[in-house]
């Protein structure tokens, strides 16, 4: 009888420090986090402007970019009068601009050399920035012929929706990698001020 006491007692302690230690563990992180493609990996969180599929009836080519600084959003235009819709971060108040240019290069953890315009605003930015998570370009960028913007991931979800850049279109890195794998060099992009 003493075992039979001593085995349940053994198993209701067992149940209890296995309940314990599982309230206690770190949380559960996806190793792709760490290598890469894991739904944290590019830091900074989802858009608060969800990328969607919209109606969108234009004379554009699929393929078109189209950012309406107004709006704050970037269309990729698709075939049958649709288009992806994206939420954007554009150029404060003095920064934005408008025109016809083309996707010159693209590049995927871009480096950062912030131009001597803005070095003379803020004296205080780093010269150059290897690419990376903290870097402001973010996980890729599309450069826009030979202007100094791109479009451009950001780890600072919070500015999409906002008019905070020096000109550049900012997008949350999850969305700006889906752009730059459906666009190629060569794309026309129009933006709308």
């Amino acid at each position: 009888m003493m075992r039979v006491i001593a085995g349940i007692v053994a198993v209701l302690l067992l149940a209890v420090t296995s309940q314990a230690q599982a309230q206690f563990q770190t949380p559960f992180y996806d190793s792709r986090d760490i290598m890469g493609g894991g739904p944290n990996f590019f830091g900074g969180g989802a858009s608060p402007i969800p990328r969607q599929t919209v109606m969108y009836p234009t004379s554009y080519a699929p393929g078109t970019i189209v950012i309406n600084t107004a709006e704050r959003r970037l269309y990729l235009v698709q075939g049958g009068g649709e288009a992806l819709r994206y939420g954007i971060g554009v150029g404060r108040d003095g920064f934005r601009w408008g025109g016809v240019h083309r996707v010159s290069a693209k590049r995927e953890w871009p480096d950062w050399t912030p131009p001597r315009e803005m070095l003379a605003r803020r004296p205080d930015l780093p010269r150059h920035m290897r690419g990376g998570i903290e870097n402001p370009l973010g996980a890729r960028a599309l450069y826009l012929g030979s202007t100094l913007y791109r479009i451009h991931g950001s780890n600072e979800p919070e500015t999409i929706g906002q008019a905070v850049s020096s000109g550049c279109f900012r997008m949350t890195n999850e969305d700006v990698v889906d752009l730059y794998n459906r666009v190629s060099v060569g794309a026309t992009v129009v933006v709308m001020n």
